[in-house]
């Protein structure tokens, strides 16, 4: 019997050859700390005049957390921004009341590697003002053959510069060669990690890129074994009291805001803006259709 939790991985179509793979929510997990959603884009090689495109949508009370590994994407939104993100850097949206935003492969036919997750604002937070910054340059080093690259939190000395609002901990390892570190953990955190090339062993069970392992809390420690080419993302945080809700692309504490969030989107509410499409019909992109909400 497995010592940690095994969450296989949802997979989805976005078109274009574009596979994701969902690690978090789960039936199983909802939550690892205020990290509440991860999607594992990838790796994938476009065929001629295709891309990853992701029309204009909404999203609140969370941050949008782009972990860029292979390839260039184009982030729009309805704050004005527009920049493109490479390899080894972070996009960090704060939704907070509302915000909408386009991504966008910058060359058709290229590759793309990437791990899309979501932060849940603590609820004083959940309507604050929203906000954007890309970081070019996060805290690296190497040890036992592997390297780190600290993406959120604190560990070891380093700190992320990063602007999160949670107790939390996202850190990406990579082994070309293959190797074992042990991992100094916050007891008080809970964790969870999902290889995203090679194989992990952790006290003797195996766990590939198609398994998210949540490991739970009161660890201090933790070994790792990574073969070849192995590359792992590690998550922690303090747990929430409670999940949060979460619809489409929205996250709230409660239904009602959910609710009143999806209506004002319909409703082209002036707190979810446009985003600035000069290719697009009358200059603006595209905006998605949400699905029917489920309650009334």
């Amino acid at each position: 019997m497995s010592k940690f939790k095994r969450i296989e991985l949802r997979s989805a179509d976005l078109g274009e050859g574009m596979l994701v793979k969902r690690a978090l929510p789960s039936r199983h997990q909802r939550m690892v700390g205020a990290w509440c959603f991860l999607d594992h884009a990838g790796p994938v090689n476009f065929a001629p005049g295709k891309g990853m495109h992701v029309g204009a949508h909404p999203h609140t009370a969370l941050q949008t957390f782009t972990w860029l590994i292979e390839g260039e994407l184009l982030h729009k939104d309805s704050l004005g921004n527009e920049l493109i993100i490479r390899p080894g850097q972070v996009n960090l949206m704060t939704a907070g009341r509302g915000i909408v935003h386009t991504e966008d492969s910058v060359v058709n036919g290229s590759s793309l590697h990437a791990a899309q997750l979501w932060i849940a604002l603590p609820e004083e937070l959940a309507d604050c003002e929203p906000a954007f910054v890309h970081y070019r340059e996060l805290p690296q080093w190497h040890l036992d053959g592997v390297q780190f690259t600290l993406l959120a939190g604190a560990y070891g000395g380093y700190q992320a510069p990063t602007a999160v609002h949670s107790p939390m901990l996202g850190m990406d390892l990579f082994s070309a060669q293959g190797g074992l570190v042990t991992l100094n953990l916050n007891p008080d955190f809970e964790y969870g990690f999902l290889p995203l090339t090679g194989e992990v062993s952790v006290d003797g069970e195996v766990f590939t890129p198609d398994e998210f392992a949540y490991l739970g809390k009161d660890l201090s420690d933790l070994s790792l074994i990574l073969r070849p080419d192995t590359r792992v993302l590690l998550l922690g945080g303090m747990p929430f009291d409670a999940p949060v809700q979460m619809w489409w692309n929205f996250v709230a504490h409660n239904k009602d805001a959910i609710t009143k969030a999806q209506q004002d989107w319909e409703q082209g509410n002036e707190r979810f803006g446009d985003v600035k499409d000069a290719t697009a019909p009358g200059g603006v992109a595209a905006r998605l259709v949400p699905p029917p909400l489920l309650w009334k």
